[in-house]
């Protein structure tokens, strides 16, 4: 049975935490080094109901992509949800470690996995990392699709694809337009807009998408934006990453059990369709 301080070790060259971004809060956030480590539990939020699956699984490791405590705190009170968490991780003697913006970029990363989920075919990345002499490494993904599918059918694609959410898939430009080059970034993506233009993309599926900023890139270009859940564009990364310690177990001889999370912490619970069309509402808006 391995140590925590060798699994976090193997997990440090797969994302190392100097290749996050200055504002995040990456790294193990509870544990024991010399603590031993046979079950690992991998999953996007680490909130309450991961912790209380990873304690029911007996898992000695939770891997989480988001971080527990990203503005910091002054306080793990067990009165405050997240004080909960760590009480209830610390009780139980489970190791958290996150890996959020250093897996975003990595190779293969976050926006892999979800290009992978998709069928899509990575060509490069969407902003590629100045540090990385091979060009692999950086922000979101430019594919390409196997065959043309109009923006519909990709839309129909993602949703399929992609784990089941309350939002489903958002749609904004010509359903009916070619869909040849796709960018994808997991998690928020609408600072991305000038980068997927110069890429030459005629879709991009990201998260997160606000009024305005899509309002504005469509009257910059007919590019279509496809807005999936944020918890579903990152969750194919939790399996890419089990998979990677999977891998490592094997080497080191380790015989780790590893598990991926099939909890939704989509914060979004429901969803009510509109009965109108935007374009059959003769009336207008209401006041």
């Amino acid at each position: 049975m391995p140590r925590l301080s060798e699994v976090i070790a193997a997990l440090e060259k797969l994302w190392p935490a100097e290749r996050a971004e200055s504002w995040d809060a990456v790294g193990t956030v509870v544990g024991e080094p010399g603590q031993g480590v046979s079950r690992v539990l991998f999953a996007v939020d680490p909130v309450q109901e991961i912790v209380d699956e990873a304690v029911k699984l007996g898992a000695d490791l939770l891997v989480t992509h988001h971080p527990l405590y990203l503005r910091g705190t002054t306080t793990v009170a067990a009165s405050t949800f997240k004080g909960r968490v760590v009480h209830t991780l610390i009780k139980n003697d489970i190791a958290l470690h996150v890996a959020h913006t250093n897996a975003d970029t990595a190779d293969p990363g976050v926006s892999d996995a979800l290009a992978g989920a998709l069928g899509l075919r990575v060509v490069r990345p969407l902003v590629p990392d100045a540090t990385d002499p091979e060009g692999r490494r950086g922000l979101g993904r430019v594919c390409e699709l196997d065959h043309p599918l109009t923006v519909r059918e990709f839309a129909a694609r993602a949703a399929e694809r992609l784990p089941a959410t309350a939002q489903g898939i958002r749609v904004a430009g010509d359903p009916g337009a070619t869909v040849r080059t796709v960018a994808v970034s997991g998690g928020s993506g609408d600072s991305l807009f000038d980068h997927v233009r110069a890429a030459g993309a005629d879709a991009f599926l990201t998260a997160d998408l606000r009024h305005h900023p899509v309002s504005e890139a469509r009257a910059h270009s007919p590019l279509a934006l496809l807005d999936a859940a944020h918890w579903a564009t990152e969750w194919p990364w939790c399996e890419l990453a089990a998979a990677q310690l999977d891998e490592i177990s094997d080497r080191e001889g380790w015989d780790l059990r590893v598990h991926v999370s099939k909890t939704v912490t989509d914060p979004w619970t429901a969803h009510a369709a509109s009965t109108t069309t935007p374009t059959s509402n003769a009336q207008g808006a209401p006041n």
